[in-house]
C-alpha cells in the first residue's frame, strides 16, 4: 500500500467531515476522495460539487462495495458507526470512523473483534480534540512527579443555561447517539491519556426537557441526561469527579482539574495552569514546541495505511474503554448502583 493511491469513500458528510476530513485528506499527496454518500442524492451532490468529488452513492452499502475505493471515512452520527465499519473491514477496506465510536459498549465490542480479524487493516476512531495541544505536556508533568501522587480529578464542562424551546438536536437523539451523553465520553477520552481509566464509577444525571419537537416539528422524547455527575475510581489510584451540563450557565469554560500531593495542574481555554507547594497560585505553563499536540487525525490516518505510524489518536482498543464507561454511566444512573470496569459484554 505504501506506493499506492489511497481512494477513500465518504459516508456521512457532516459538520465534521466537511470542515475537517474531507479538506484535510485532500491537502495529501496520493490521495483522492473519489465518492461521497449523504442522507439525501441532493446533499450527497452538494458535497461532491463543494469539494469536486467526482461521483456520488445511492446508498452507504454502495460506497463499500465500490471498487474504486480501498478505504472508508464514515462521518455519520453513531446510529450508523457499527454497521458501516463492520462492512468496510469485512470488504477490505480502511476505516476511519467518526466520534463517538458507537451507540453502546456491545457495538464497541463488536467493532474491535472485527478489527483485530483483520490486522492488515487501519481501523481509527477521530479523538477527543479539547486537550491535544496540552496532552504530552500533562503526561509528561505527571511522570516527572511535578504533582507527585495523583489523588483527583475535577472536570467540569458546561457553561449555558438550558433551551427549554430549541428542537430536539442529534446529541439529545437516543436513536442517533445511543447512550452517549452529551460532551462526556470526550473528556473521559482525554482523561484516560493523562491517568488511565476508572475501575468504578457511580452517576446521577438529570433530563429537564422531557419533549423537544424533531426536525418535522413531531414532539419526540428526550432520554438523554441535560445534566450529569459521574464519580469514580481510577486504577491509578485517584479519585474522578465528571460533571457535564446544559444547565449550568455562566459557570466559564470548560476546566479539568489534576490534584496530587505536590501540585495541583489546572486545563482550561486550551491553556494549562500548574503550582506546587509553597507557591501562592497557579501560573501558565509553556507548551515546548517539540510536547505541543494539534489536529493531524487524516494524517495520521494516512500514514499509517502507508506503514509509516502506528495509531494512537485513537485505536479501537481506547474506544471500547471509553464506550464501555459510557454504558457504565447509564446503569449506575438506573440502578442507583456502582458499576465496576471493565464491563462484561
Amino acid at each position: 500500500m505504501a506506493q499506492d493511491t489511497i481512494r477513500v469513500g465518504i459516508i456521512g458528510a457532516g459538520g465534521n467531515t466537511r470542515s475537517r476530513h474531507i479538506p484535510g485528506l485532500q491537502a495529501i499527496e496520493g490521495v483522492e476522495i473519489v465518492g461521497v454518500c449523504n442522507r439525501s442524492q441532493e446533499s450527497s451532490q452538494r458535497v461532491a460539487d463543494e469539494f469536486g468529488i467526482p461521483k456520488t452513492y445511492g446508498s452507504w452499502q454502495d460506497a463499500i462495495a465500490d471498487p474504486d475505493t480501498n478505504a472508508i471515512v464514515i462521518g455519520t452520527w453513531p446510529y450508523m458507526h457499527c454497521r458501516a465499519t463492520v462492512a468496510a473491514l469485512e470488504a477490505d477496506k480502511h476505516v476511519m470512523c467518526e466520534a463517538r465510536m458507537a451507540m453502546n459498549a456491545k457495538e464497541a465490542h463488536i467493532m474491535r473483534a472485527v478489527s483485530r480479524q483483520k490486522t492488515h487493516l487501519i481501523a481509527q476512531i477521530v479523538p477527543s480534540p479539547m486537550t491535544l495541544r496540552v496532552d504530552n505536556t500533562i503526561k509528561r508533568l505527571i511522570a516527572d512527579g511535578y504533582i507527585g501522587d495523583v489523588f483527583a480529578i475535577e472536570a467540569r464542562a458546561g457553561g449555558a443555561f438550558l433551551d427549554s424551546e430549541a428542537p430536539l438536536q442529534w446529541r439529545q437523539d437516543f436513536d442517533l447517539s445511543g447512550l452517549n451523553i452529551m460532551s462526556m465520553g470526550i473528556w473521559y477520552e482525554a482523561l484516560i491519556r493523562w491517568v488511565g481509566e476508572a475501575t468504578r464509577i457511580m452517576a446521577m444525571g438529570k433530563t429537564f426537557v422531557k419533549m423537544r419537537p424533531d426536525a418535522d416539528g413531531v414532539m419526540r422524547s428526550v432520554r438523554i441526561p441535560e445534566h450529569i455527575d459521574v464519580v469514580g475510581d481510577l486504577a491509578c489510584g485517584a479519585q474522578l469527579h465528571i460533571q457535564v451540563s446544559n444547565v449550568a450557565g455562566l459557570v466559564g469554560a470548560p476546566e479539568v482539574y489534576v490534584f496530587g500531593s505536590n501540585g495541583t495542574l489546572r486545563f482550561s481555554g486550551n491553556r494549562l495552569y500548574g503550582g506546587q507547594k509553597g507557591d501562592t497560585e497557579l501560573s501558565e505553563i509553556d507548551i515546548p514546541d517539540a510536547e505541543a499536540g494539534a489536529w493531524r487525525v487524516e494524517e495520521e490516518f494516512v500514514n499509517a495505511i502507508r506503514g509509516e505510524e502506528v495509531i494512537t489518536h485513537t485505536d479501537f482498543e481506547t474506544g471500547v474503554k471509553y464506550m464501555e464507561f459510557t454504558e457504565a454511566v447509564t446503569r449506575s444512573m438506573q440502578s442507583g448502583a456502582a458499576i465496576t470496569l471493565p464491563l462484561h459484554i
